[in-house]
This record gives structure tokens, C-alpha cells and sequence, in this order.
């Protein structure tokens, strides 16, 4: 039998096309929960752009949505968001004081392609909450299933497919307990069979359920303030560590039974623990409101902890809205105190260069003092590069280095529609999947076009 050289060459050109098919499902990052797949703020995707166009990238889809602090997340060509979709009453935001409101927290499912919204499961829920523009957890989703948390902390387990209630939880009622005065923040971790939360009250502020059927596993815990941090899980020591940071202490839980491994004092002014702490090498580091930062030291034989240093007023970041990212013993984060983006060293808190441009998009002071300044910083492993998403609304590809900024590229994507300390912001974290990124903001989600070279 004949076998044409143009036969064969045809057929070869089919594996090729198969292969660089496969390869690039298999670069295809879904981003399911806090911080992406890995929960390290780390987007592994290749072929993506290094700059945008004169007139931005393309935006393939927008669809509306309501008011909502809330990230998206994406999970097998799905993206869910959630939102409040205010009946009556009016927002204001007042550091200090509650704004009650009627109306429905509600849990969307799109179509990544193409935006259509597959499924809203909705229920009623009245807000009495400082800042009440909605729900501020991302939804986790994991094995077919959409874990979400509302800002009154209404725990909800729905089948990722049709939206169906699997199971659900009202922590008010099951741990007798006012929400926090900004609302339930800390998103759900899910993490082998068991889903882990921020909740409050005696003896629960960390709580432990099936995640198949929302059986209580254990809860433990007690502080003033819950805080606003999500669950951890870290391995050191030899073991896994569940770290829980509430407004009192950073603790370390055996993940299986609750049981403290170890606790440091660490209090944040108003119970505001809210970044998530962050893990280099055998040293952890959080920070927050009041000049509050700390590096902890963990021990690599047994499940112990020590402070390594605490900042003084001047010395390393103080950390809100948005985790901050560490690279090479370097923290870059933002300020809560003054809104710039801060590098500084991990060894020892020494403040390396800040800039107002990653936050504010401004090059120089700003006449008056800003607070809660914030960028969610994303690394792009290929590249190297930082894709920031600003409360401007902006999204910026740049470099952080310890020795500065440099900005390469930046596009406008959304209109900030909440306001803080008399500005417009934007305080929705990104999403990046399929090559693209998608973003909310209480008027519009949208899916934008990202990959190098369409």
C-alpha cells in the first residue's frame, strides 16, 4: 500500500492541532475561590497580553447586576456573582452606624461565553449593616457545588448546575449573634470534605461543616469581634494549620477537630482583621487597621509560632480591602492609613519605596489624606508581570520590584458606582479565566478579553 507524502503530512498537522488544543485547555485556569486555584493570587494562564489597545481590550459580554462588594468566580465555563437587590430603604455609608434595608440577596450563574444568566436562586433578606451595598463574600465553588455566604450570614450550599438549595445555615440564629457591623465577609474555604467559616459568638467563631451535607463538624473560638478575615490552610510544622485571624489574635487550628495549635495576640483597631494572612518560606505576615502589622515565625519541626517583629507606626504596610502579595521577602500591599501602594521588607517591616499611582492613579500626594486606598494585586506567572485591578476601576499591568513601580499598561473597564470617604470606588476583586478577566460593579459584570494576539 502507497502511503502519499501529503497524506502523511495532513495527518501530522491533525495531531499538531489536537496537541496544541489539549495544550491549551490545559492552560485554561478556572478561578473558583479567593485568590484563584491555588488561593496565592497567582494567574497561570499563558498567551496573554502585555498591552492593550489604544481603545482597551475588547469587552465580550456585559450583563447587569445590583449592588454587591462580592468577586466573582468562574468553575467549568460558569461564573457566578452575587448581589442585593434593595425593596426599600436607602444606602448611606456611615463608618458607624447601621443602614437598614429591605430586599433579596441573590446568587447568579452565567454562561462564561456569552454572559446568559443560566440561574438566580434569590431570597429575602433584610441589611442592617454599615456600608449595606451587599454581599461581600466570594462564592467558593467545589465539586459541583456553590458555596455562599450573604452579608447577614446566610450560609447557602446550591448544586452548581440548576441552583438548587443543597443545604443552608443562618449564623445569627444557630450561634446567637449580631452580624458584624460590616457584615459577614470572610469567604468559605473548602478544603478536602469539610467547608470551613467565620462565623462568631461563644465558642464559634470558627466553624468546621460537611460540605456535602452541612452537618456540623465542630466549632471553636470566642472573641469580642469575629473580624472579617477568611479561613487559611497552610502546611508547617509538619501537619496542616487552619489560620483564623479575628479581631483579638491570629490562631492556628488543627483542621480535622478545631483544637488550638497556637494564638498570638494581634488586634487590629475596630475587630477589622481582614486580610487574608500571607505565608514565605517559615514566616507569616498580617496587617491591618490601627498600624497594626506582624511577621510570625513558624516553627518547620512542630506546629509552633513565635512573633518575629511587629511594625512600628512607619514601618511596613498596614493592609486592608485587598491581600497584599509577597515575592523575594518583599510586601507590596496597600495602605489602609493613607491609600498608597507600599513595598516593604519582610525580614524587617523597612519600608522600600511607595506610590499613590497603583491605588488612586494619581503621580503625586493627593490635597487631602484617602483612606483604604486599594488595587487586588494578581501576579502573571509567565510574564512575571502584576495585573492590578484598581477601586478606579482601571486595570493595570506593571512591575513590582523592591526597587519601585513601573507601570506598563492600563485600561478603564468599569465605573466605580460605591462611594467611601466621599470618593467613588470600585472594592470587587477580579477574576481570571479562560484568558480573560471578569469584573463587577453594582450596576454591570463584564467578561474582557485578555489573550495575546486577538
Amino acid at each position: 500500500m502507497l502511503i502519499r507524502p501529503f497524506a502523511i503530512m495532513k495527518f501530522f498537522l491533525r495531531i499538531l492541532s489536537l496537541a496544541l488544543l489539549w495544550s491549551s485547555i490545559l492552560h485554561a485556569d478556572d478561578w473558583p475561590h479567593w485568590l484563584g486555584p491555588e488561593r496565592d493570587a497567582v494567574w497561570r494562564e499563558t498567551g496573554i497580553v502585555a498591552d492593550f489597545p489604544e481603545d482597551g481590550p475588547e469587552v465580550l459580554w456585559r450583563v447587569p447586576v445590583s449592588y454587591g462588594y462580592s468577586s466573582p468566580a468562574v468553575a467549568n465555563g460558569k461564573v457566578y456573582v452575587s448581589d442585593y437587590e434593595i425593596e426599600e430603604g436607602e444606602i448611606f455609608n456611615n463608618p458607624g452606624s447601621r443602614a437598614p434595608l429591605q430586599g433579596r440577596e441573590r446568587v447568579h450563574c452565567l454562561d462564561l461565553a456569552t454572559g446568559k444568566v443560566l440561574w438566580t436562586h434569590a431570597y429575602d433578606r433584610p441589611y442592617n449593616l454599615s456600608y449595606p451595598g451587599g454581599p461581600r463574600s466570594i462564592p467558593t465553588i467545589a465539586d459541583g457545588k456553590v458555596y455562599h455566604l450573604g452579608a447577614e450570614g446566610n450560609l447557602i450550599c446550591l448544586d452548581a448546575e440548576n441552583g438548587e438549595v443543597v443545604w443552608s445555615k443562618d449564623f445569627q440564629k444557630e450561634f446567637e449573634m449580631e452580624s458584624p457591623i460590616w457584615g459577614f465577609a470572610a469567604h468559605p474555604l473548602v478544603h478536602g470534605d469539610t467547608v470551613y467559616c467565620v462565623a462568631g459568638g461563644e465558642g464559634s467563631v470558627a466553624v468546621a461543616f460537611d460540605k456535602d451535607t452541612g452537618e456540623q463538624k465542630w466549632s471553636a473560638l470566642t472573641a469580642v469581634e469575629p473580624g472579617y478575615c477568611p479561613p487559611t490552610i497552610i502546611e508547617k510544622g509538619g501537619v496542616e494549620q487552619l489560620i483564623i485571624w479575628h479581631g483579638e489574635a491570629i490562631n492556628s487550628l488543627n483542621p480535622a477537630d478545631g483544637s488550638v495549635y497556637w494564638s498570638l495576640p494581634l488586634k487590629p483597631n475596630y475587630g477589622m482583621a481582614i486580610m487574608a494572612p500571607r505565608l514565605e518560606g517559615n514566616k507569616l505576615f498580617a496587617s491591618g487597621i490601627g498600624k497594626v502589622a506582624a511577621v510570625i515565625e513558624l516553627s518547620e519541626s512542630e506546629p509552633k509560632a513565635e512573633i518575629l517583629w511587629k511594625a512600628s507606626p512607619r514601618d511596613a504596610v498596614f493592609c486592608a480591602n485587598s491581600t497584599p502579595f509577597i515575592q523575594d521577602g518583599v510586601v507590596y500591599g496597600c495602605s489602609v492609613d493613607d491609600s498608597q501602594m507600599i513595598a516593604a521588607s519582610l525580614e524587617n517591616g523597612e519600608r522600600l519605596w511607595h506610590s499613590y499611582k497603583p491605588t488612586l492613579n494619581l503621580d503625586d500626594k493627593p490635597d487631602r489624606r484617602y483612606k483604604h486606598g486599594t488595587a487586588f494585586i494578581t501576579k502573571h506567572e509567565e510574564s512575571g508581570k502584576f495585573y492590578l485591578f484598581t477601586e478606579t476601576g482601571d486595570i493595570v499591568i506593571a512591575d513590582l520590584t523592591p526597587e519601585g513601580y513601573t507601570e506598563h499598561a492600563r485600561a478603564h473597564l468599569l465605573e466605580p458606582t460605591a462611594e467611601a470617604f466621599g470618593r467613588p470606588v470600585v472594592w470587587a476583586a477580579p477574576a481570571f479565566a479562560e484568558k480573560s478577566v471578569i469584573v463587577r460593579n453594582d450596576k454591570e459584570i463584564i467578561r474582557v478579553n485578555l489573550a495575546a494576539g486577538e
